[in-house]
């Protein structure tokens, strides 16, 4: 039984429509769903990956309007990092990124920035037999776009203290100094810590949890294995596009394991992907409440870029 590395990466924001411009203009990702985040269905649920919504490529933000910006601290991610084919894709971004205003660090094979609201990305030239999961963009080359995540950097106070569990209980392998890789039979991503000692603050520009990928008929054990692993998993919870455990490794990030489907399809054609407002049954009837509470959206393949630039 193995995780097929990261299913999807969770993050705060406090402004919807300068996020949703920032990952589908400026970095190219295509939004694959526009929902609710169903602790606390007032909030967005904003899905941004490659073309087909794939799991290892969704990046997902709840919106808090007005929220205070976070500060990463341990038992926080604070990095997440995306693959890219070649050093030529490189000097796009690090180009495009310039013309954008956005300040950028290139060190040898990979590309450090921030998001508007501080979030660390970096892009890293990946050499891998895992298939490129890339999102069509009129600006951006098939050739040089994102393709999935590499993997996330979390701050800890002592990253030993976690080995025994990351290991033994949910098999990711050792992978370099302080790092360690999930890698199932489709794909890996890799999970490394810098340490530090302060505390961080959840907020805007922050990441609330990272999800790692199941496969549906292994979800059930993988709860068993990580109650005896010494963790304290939820129940299992059907989140309608897949289902759901959470619980914090031992050095307090926060962890999900989300199964491999039914995935976004399921609601609406693949094609029509992120266009209107989609609610799982449960919430369907809050709908006219719901359109009205959250902040109006542009759908950025129905109306084009300019329709993101102009909200």
């Amino acid at each position: 039984m193995r995780l097929e590395g990261i299913h999807h990466i969770t993050a705060i924001t406090a402004d919807a429509r300068r996020n949703l411009d920032f990952y589908t203009r400026v970095l190219g990702l295509r939004l694959v769903k526009k929902t609710v985040n169903q602790d606390d269905p007032t909030a967005y649920h904003l899905f941004y990956a490659d073309e087909r919504g794939s799991p290892g490529a969704d990046l997902t933000f709840f919106e808090y309007p007005g929220m205070e910006r976070g500060r990463p601290g341990a038992g926080m991610v604070h990095r997440i990092v995306w693959r890219v084919a070649s050093h030529d894709a490189l000097a796009f971004w690090e180009g495009r990124l310039r013309r954008e205003g956005i300040a950028a660090t290139r060190e040898d094979d990979r590309l450090r920035f921030g998001d508007p609201e501080g979030l660390g990305l970096e892009l890293r030239v990946s050499e891998t037999g895992d298939e490129p999961l890339v999102a069509m963009h009129p600006e951006i080359p098939e050739a040089v776009a994102l393709q999935g995540f590499d993997g996330v950097r979390a701050y800890s106070a002592d990253p030993g203290r976690s080995r025994r569990f990351l290991e033994e209980t949910l098999g990711f392998a050792p992978a370099g100094a302080a790092g360690f890789e999930a890698r199932g039979a489709r794909r890996g991503s890799v999970y490394a810590y810098d340490l530090i000692a302060r505390p961080g603050t959840i907020g805007a520009g922050a990441v609330h949890h990272v999800a790692w990928a199941s496969r549906p008929e292994d979800h059930p054990a993988w709860r068993t294995r990580v109650i005896q692993g010494g963790g304290r998993p939820t129940p299992i919870i059907d989140r309608f596009y897949f289902r759901s455990i959470y619980f914090r490794e031992p050095s307090g990030v926060l962890f999900e394991i989300a199964t491999i489907g039914p995935g976004f399809a399921i609601d609406e054609p693949a094609e029509r992907l992120g266009e209107r407002l989609s609610l799982p049954p449960a919430f369907e009837h809050l709908r006219v409440e719901l359109e009205r509470a959250l902040t109006p959206l542009p759908s950025p393949r129905a109306g084009g870029d300019a329709a993101v630039r102009r909200s």
